[in-house]
């Protein structure tokens, strides 16, 4: 049987001598991603699951992590607002795309962008009382992960002069100003279905009002060379007067697991548990939560939430040396969100965060230890947004694919109808 074969969940069981249930798992846990068949059956590629048994049984050897970068510049250049510390800007100039104004307001993420980047020409200062009429015609993309934020309606649809006040109206003010031939926003997941789906779909019409056309599509990280299961709303918007396709990354057909991440990663400093919750946390295994302890013990820990429902997994939650690190939060010891060391009984430290979020470990990072903790968990992976930026490089290379965006209007509907694209 070739290495390149697409199984069925029955074939690969057999091939494997494990369950089905055992290939079903390790897809809900984001271990192997499923192809789909003309008929709609989820088919899985031979040399992957062999990988995973393989790491999951303890002999595979440990691939070298990498932070991905394109030796070879572009002539493309890009505006980012919302900068924070970093994370897509260092992967679109990984990718080949030369900055010409990165803004923050935050002063510890100005610092570290020019601790690191010191050519970077990086503006500290509102949003709004930045003029960038000056770049108009002149910059390729204008991008940033603006903050996801409700409009207050009063029965009508909102365009742009109704969206003031909030940073998506300033991030469209940008896109206005400049005239960019693609504008790309980032968010998380929920704004899909924030305020029902209203927000979205407002910020759709205002790009559209702005005489551009949109696609959006939700990627997971994990399958796009970052060792963590965290999940982004990318929207691209291509300005009308030009043919260009949307492009979205392609999804991997593999993961990085955590030991393979932190794999000779610096010592740094990080959280510390109380002496309390660390014999608590003792008591987990790796890939464990809360359930693991003793009955008496979950239920004070948990305290009233033990009665509520929902599995709340993230609480007292250890990692798993074998698969990706859950989503990496501000902090790592909240206890919604737990994120315990796989082997050690401590937090992840910071170094540790920063090799989970793909930045270099020569990238450093300013303010105080809940500043650095909070300046990662914020970052958009930066081999995530690599991948976003190989894209739009393809985009604006003018590579024709078949668009598959249905280009209807959000005028009379609350909800979003655009179909996600991928290619």
């Amino acid at each position: 049987m070739s290495i390149n074969s697409l199984l069925t969940v029955s074939e690969a069981a057999n091939h494997l001598n494990v369950s089905e249930d055992t290939i079903r798992r390790w897809e809900k846990k984001g271990l192997i991603q499923a192809n789909r068949s003309d008929n709609n059956y989820r088919l899985f590629s031979l040399s992957e699951l062999e990988r995973i048994q393989q790491k999951l049984n303890g002999t595979h050897a440990l691939q070298e992590f990498t932070i991905l970068k394109n030796n070879k510049k572009t002539k493309y250049t890009s505006i980012e607002l919302f900068a924070g510390c970093g994370g897509t800007a260092l992967g679109f100039e990984n990718a080949g795309i030369k900055h010409v104004l990165l803004n923050e307001f935050d002063k510890n993420c100005i610092a570290t962008l020019k601790q690191n980047m010191p050519e970077w020409n990086v503006i500290h200062d509102d949003v709004k009382n930045i003029s960038f009429t000056e770049w108009q015609d002149n910059v390729d993309i204008v991008q940033g992960g603006f903050p996801c934020q409700a409009f207050s309606y009063a029965g009508k649809k909102l365009g742009f002069e109704d969206a003031r006040g909030t940073l998506f109206y300033e991030f469209a003010r940008c896109v206005k100003e400049v005239r960019p031939k693609i504008a790309m926003g980032e968010n998380v997941r929920g704004l899909l279905k924030h305020d029902n789906g209203r927000t979205l779909a407002t910020m759709v019409n205002i790009l559209e009002e702005l005489d551009y056309r949109v696609s959006y599509k939700v990627l997971k990280a994990q399958y796009h060379d970052v060792p963590q299961k965290r999940e982004r709303l990318i929207i691209l918007a291509i300005r009308n007067d030009l043919d260009l396709s949307f492009i979205f990354p392609k999804e991997k057909d593999y993961t990085i697991s955590l030991r393979e991440a932190l794999a000779n990663c610096p010592e740094s400093f990080g959280q510390k548990y109380p002496e309390k919750k660390k014999k608590v946390m003792e008591l987990i295994s790796p890939g464990g939560y809360w359930r693991d302890l003793p009955q008496e013990l979950q239920k004070e820990y948990m305290g009233a939430s033990y009665y509520m429902g929902g599995g709340k997994t993230g609480m007292a939650r250890r990692l798993s040396w074998d698969e990706p690190s859950l989503t990496l939060t501000c902090a790592p010891a909240q206890k919604q969100t737990e994120r315990c060391h796989p082997e050690e009984t401590r937090p992840l430290t910071v170094r540790e965060y920063a090799r989970i979020q793909t930045f270099p470990d020569e990238w450093e990072f300013v303010g105080s230890q809940s500043s650095q903790y909070k300046q990662i968990g914020n970052a958009v992976p930066v081999n995530l947004s690599f991948h976003i930026a190989s894209s739009i490089i393809q985009m604006l290379n003018g590579v024709k694919v078949v668009e598959k965006v249905r280009q209807e209007s959000f005028k009379q509907e609350p909800l979003p109808l655009f179909t996600n694209l991928s290619v």
